[in-house]
């Protein structure tokens, strides 16, 4: 049988091979990594679909691969499991005349458009997770290029059957009729020059690896279709730290760590939900402002492979304990790259920490589609007037880049002078454990 690569999520429709577990001629087992795929932010095992032996491997490491791409072939055991994948369930209401009419006008209705149909992402499942449906539906989704997550399954529990994929079908050629609106020119980025660098003296080059070139994409993407601001503040933090130096000891006993981002964590869902403008989306397409009732904040890693963003889900839900545990074990998996694509989508705010670096003030890139990002620089011990007396107080740098399309300069000033509140009247009863 051959095997091809499988989506691995939404948006994630390409990689590179990044190790190849196999040779030719060896024997698998069911959900046996055979290799290793580097996609978007995340390293992911592509597993073998039955038991039997590897006859062909048609991708090396370092080959850039995409969803539906021919990747090994596989001579299948007469066991269990290879007896399980040869006798595939048929789905009754396919038949074959049935099914060449579909054939034909998906094609029609391809050729015709190549935009997704409004309103039709209408799975209930995790992101990523496709739909239940038989085995030959889910085949012939594949032959048509239908991504099913689209598709409205009438039956129980989101069931997809021929009825269904027909009614998209339909809809795909019904809308590929209507005149469609001319989109306004915008203007292209130049070519880049290539350079010969090496006229001029001795140089060294590395290639750029995929988690690079993914960074490089979304940051040109974020920085050119949202017009960033940044408004500045610092939050006295002595009092916070004080509170965070007594109960250090007893967190790690916990296998917890009190770090200045779990503070972050507990303080920052607190104002977004005094403010949820921060903490929603724009709908660019349906001309609509998305507000979120759940509050899963990214968390900036520096990693030696680059910067990575896990997502913390139900912050709100969970207290400086529970925080500062998943925080830590987040950020572990994130710097050996064991965190999964899923990990990193859904977010609706992001923070970045860069006090461990020794950074202070630092404009962040906002993590499209989000509205909004935190930065947060390294504490700095400052001459302030307190009660109308000179003390010495620790200071830290706040930067909160925001969607001045939605977002205006005054909402932004609001909430950053509840943050830096919340930050210098934390409460100990938050902090006990």
């Amino acid at each position: 049988m051959d095997v091809r690569l499988p989506r691995l999520g939404e948006g994630a429709d390409s990689g590179t091979v990044s190790a190849v577990f196999v040779r030719e001629g060896d024997t698998v087992k069911t959900d046996q990594a055979v290799l290793e795929l580097e996609s978007e932010k995340a390293v992911a095992s592509i597993p073998a679909p039955s038991s039997g032996r590897v006859t062909k491997i048609y991708v090396k490491e370092g080959d850039a691969v995409k969803v539906g791409q021919l990747i090994f072939a596989l001579s299948e055991d007469a066991g269990v499991d290879a007896g399980k994948a040869a006798t595939k369930p048929i789905d009754a209401s396919v038949g074959d005349d049935e099914e060449r009419e579909l054939v034909v006008v998906a094609e029609e209705a391809s050729a015709s458009t190549t935009e997704p149909l409004p309103g039709e992402s209408l799975s209930q499942l995790p992101t990523g997770v496709v739909p239940p449906g038989s085995p030959s539906i889910r085949k012939l989704a594949r032959e048509l290029g239908i991504d099913l997550t689209r598709v409205r399954g009438s039956q129980r529990g989101g069931r997809i059957v021929m009825a269904d994929l027909k009614r998209y079908v339909q809809q795909m050629q019904h809308a590929s009729l209507k005149p469609k609106p001319q989109a306004v020119p915008f203007p292209t980025a130049p070519v880049a020059e290539s350079i010969d660098f090496s006229k001029w003296g001795k140089v060294t080059t590395k290639k750029l690896t995929t988690l690079r070139r993914t960074i490089s994409t979304r940051m040109v993407e974020s920085w050119t279709t949202i017009p960033h601001v940044t408004q500045f503040d610092e939050a006295d933090i002595t009092s916070l730290l004080a509170l965070r130096k007594r109960y250090a000891s007893k967190y790690e006993r916990k296998n917890g760590h009190l770090t200045l981002t779990a503070f972050a964590l507990n303080v920052v869902v607190d104002i977004l939900k005094k403010h949820p403008i921060f903490n929603a989306s724009l709908d660019e397409t349906a001309g609509e402002i998305v507000f979120k009732d759940y509050y899963h904040i990214g968390i900036a890693v520096d990693t030696e492979h680059g910067l990575i963003v896990p997502v913390i889900r139900d912050v709100d839900k969970k207290d400086l304990l529970q925080l500062s545990l998943e925080l830590h074990e987040l950020a572990e998996r994130t710097r050996q790259r064991k965190v999964g694509l899923d990990e990193m989508q859904g977010g609706s705010f992001t923070i970045s920490n860069q006090g461990g670096i020794g950074s202070a003030h630092f404009t962040p890139i906002i993590n499209k589609p989000q509205m909004a990002i935190l930065g947060m620089g390294r504490g700095v011990l400052k001459p302030v007037v307190v009660k109308r007396k000179v003390q010495q107080r620790t200071m830290l740098p706040l930067g909160l880049s925001y969607d001045h399309r939605i977002i205006d300069g005054a909402d932004a000033a609001r909430f950053m002078v509840d943050l830096v509140q919340a930050f210098e009247s934390f409460k100990e009863a938050d902090v006990r454990i």
